[in-house]
């Protein structure tokens, strides 16, 4: 199994006729991503490699049964094509636009809490979700993933998302699923979320998380972990040698006052059980012995 998304998942995406939306869902639907249409107001009627096109949302649902929808539209249109994707029913909506305004992401956050709880959003600013093998919504790349594996990934960073996989598939470990939930200060979907669809999820056997400084989505993630996962979980934290006050990346990855380091996540995550490495390498490391030892 995987978790949110399989071979199944029918996507559309939202951009489908721009650079960046065009390239990477071409690629997705390359890897076996059932992509089946597009949405770009005013392109209704066109197609993309073969790809319809529609006008909105709605009108793309009705058409073709999507229940996914891939958002890769420019931060001033983000926010609304989100909030569009959940008023036509579109159970799961990931977007990749980065710098969206955290004011903007907040409105976004509580309108679908409120009004469209059936529907998750993964991202902002996230490299989006694979399950290797099966179905890629974003821009992960699909040729270092491998399928079959026991280990599902959950990371802020894309970058250390791409590192984690690559690590394990060289080791010969693949992968149920790998998520990045973006490093943004108000995340549609957060390491809690991720973890506890791991839990659940019998062919996930071990997950590795990646964190960094900034908020404390790790500290909350250690409790869920001590209160209700017997799954092992190895840990890595970017950020380590990051100053106070700065931001390190992401717009979230900022230590404010005592909060937010990387030592009060490693100590909490490690009172908790997980084992943390030095470095992300090390994590890849860890992981292979516990795959070993399962």
């Amino acid at each position: 199994m995987s978790i949110w998304v399989d071979e199944n998942t029918k996507v559309i995406v939202q951009g489908l006729t721009g650079g960046q939306g065009k390239f990477h869902g071409l690629r997705n639907r390359d890897y076996g991503t059932k992509v089946v249409g597009g949405v770009t107001p005013g392109k209704g009627g066109t197609d993309v490699d073969g790809i319809p096109v529609f006008n909105s949302v709605k009108e793309a649902v009705e058409a073709t049964g999507a229940d996914a929808s891939f958002v890769s539209v420019p931060p001033k249109a983000a926010p609304e094509a989100i909030l569009e994707a959940a008023e036509a029913g579109v159970g799961f909506i990931v977007c990749i636009t980065e710098h969206i305004p955290a004011q903007d992401q907040a409105r976004v956050f509580n309108t679908l809490r409120d009004s469209y709880p059936s529907s998750r959003l993964l991202g902002p600013n996230c490299p989006g979700i694979i399950s290797p093998g099966k179905c890629n919504i974003g821009i992960t790349s699909g040729s270092i993933a491998l399928p079959g594996g026991p280990v599902g990934i959950v990371s802020r960073s894309g970058t250390l998302t791409y590192q984690a996989i690559f690590e394990l598939s060289q080791n010969g470990v693949g992968q149920t699923t790998c998520v990045g939930i973006g490093g943004d200060p108000v995340p549609g979907t957060v390491f809690v979320d991720v973890l506890e669809a791991f839990q659940n999820d019998p062919d996930t056997k071990a997950i590795m998380m990646i964190g960094e400084i900034g908020g404390s989505a790790e500290e909350e993630a250690a409790k869920f972990i001590a209160e209700k996962m017997d799954k092992p979980v190895v840990s890595y934290i970017a950020g380590v040698t990051a100053p106070p006050g700065r931001k390190m990346g992401h717009a979230g990855a900022i230590i404010s006052g005592s909060k937010g380091t990387a030592k009060a996540k490693k100590e909490a995550l490690e009172k908790a059980g997980v084992k943390v490495a030095q470095n992300p390498t090390e994590a890849g490391q860890i992981m292979v012995e516990v795959v070993r030892a399962l």
